[in-house]
Order: structure tokens, then sequence, then C-alpha cells
């Protein structure tokens, strides 16, 4: 495999995620629902990525597997206690195994401050309506931007 070919691999398939991305906030946006064929396929293209960033199986691919495993078992935690649904928990560990660990704690404290504002409406929203039972959080919304502005930075930040 040459470089530019790497090169080119690479940013064809962040751009993938990023399409990925919008269609999970989209999803999420209209029917509070992020299809598990979307996270499985998120999930499904990361070695895909590996590969082209070179990143060797060891411990490359081993600490995104289970830095994976350990969003899944925290954001699980959380849907276990009613603070997410199972689609956003889904998300967030397919984007594990493309985010390096100190990208993905970037992207949970991000898409923590953008999912404030996404809350607040979706509280606004169900009361206006008069909907009765839980507000339900489109959550994967944040998630989804967060992620998309962590990639946005390794292409637009040249200073590290």
């Amino acid at each position: 495999m040459t470089a530019s070919f790497a090169s080119v691999a690479s940013l064809a398939l962040t751009a993938v995620l990023g399409v990925l991305l919008v269609l999970a906030a989209v999803s999420d946006f209209r029917a509070r629902i992020i299809a598990n064929r979307l996270n499985l396929t998120i999930a499904a293209l990361a070695p895909f990525y590996w590969w082209s960033v070179g990143l060797p199986a060891w411990p490359g691919a081993a600490v995104q597997l289970g830095l994976a495993l350990g969003v899944f078992l925290v954001f699980a935690s959380l849907f276990y206690l009613g603070g997410m649904g199972g689609g956003d928990v889904k998300l967030a560990a397919a984007l594990a195994l493309w985010f390096a660990p100190p990208e993905m704690l970037r992207l949970v404290l991000l898409m923590s401050i953008i999912g404030a504002p996404v809350t607040l409406a979706a509280w606004a929203d169900h009361r206006r309506a008069a909907k009765a039972g839980r507000v339900e959080v489109p959550y994967g919304i944040a998630i989804a931007i967060a992620a998309a502005a962590i990639l946005a930075q390794r292409y637009l930040n040249q200073f590290g």
C-alpha cells in the first residue's frame, strides 16, 4: 500500500463516518432511534480506518477495542439508570473504535456540553406539546456533533 493511497483511504473513510454521523443525528431527531445497522456499520468500518492509518494490531487496535468496551460499559450503566438510550450507548461505543483515548475524552466532554441544550430543547418541546411520560432526549445529536467536531480538528488543526 502506498502512502498516498492510505491517505486517500483514510480521508474517504473519515468522510463516510461524517455522513453516517449526519444520518445518526437526523434519525435520532426524527424518530428518537439510532438503528443498530447504522451503529454496526460505524463499528465495522473502524478496522479499515485502522488499516488506512497504519494502526498496529498490538497495542493500537487492542487499545481501541478496550476503549470501546470501557465506553460501552460506562454508558450502558447510564442506560440502566434511564439516563441514555440504547442507540446512544451503541453509537458512543462504535465511535470509540475511531478515536484515540485523548480524542475520545474530548468527544465525551464536548458531547456533554452539547447535550445540555439538546436536553433542554427536548424538555421544552415535551412540555409545549403536553406529552405524557418521560422526555425522550435525542442525545445522538450531541454525540454526532461532538464526533464531527473532533474529526474536523484532525484536518483543520495542524498544530497538534
